[in-house]
């Protein structure tokens, strides 16, 4: 068995892809679990729920665009920082916070190291 401040692999690897992605872009928790052929959303989501606070956790999100519940000012405040696009919210959303923009914030891994041997 491992220390206990060592992470498991695959939270080390899911980690690793938040910090690749640029400013001003997002990665799904589906994404992720796509570049790295392992795992799927959930697993994606709770690793970042566990151990994203090191890493740009804002740039993991849902796939609808919706900010994480309870982290929605702080998000907002980072988006807006990196110039992320954000889509005005509706008059009937509470608390009218935007929502991102997926069409033009979405991350594709363009450029991103891949085949990095890290991840």
């Amino acid at each position: 068995m491992g220390r206990m401040d060592e992470l498991p692999e695959y939270a080390e690897r899911v980690l690793a892809v938040a910090e690749l992605i640029p400013p001003g872009r997002v990665m799904t928790y589906g994404d992720v679990a796509e570049w790295l052929a392992e795992g799927g959303p959930r697993q994606v989501g709770r690793v970042m729920a566990l151990y994203g606070g090191a890493v740009p956790w804002w740039r993991v999100v849902r796939s609808d665009g919706t900010l994480l519940p309870g982290h929605e000012l702080r998000a907002l405040a980072h988006y807006r920082t990196e110039g992320t696009p954000l889509r005005r919210a509706a008059r009937s959303a509470e608390g009218h916070v935007p929502r991102l923009d997926m069409k033009r914030a979405r991350w594709d891994g363009e450029g991103g190291a891949r085949d990095s041997a890290h991840i």
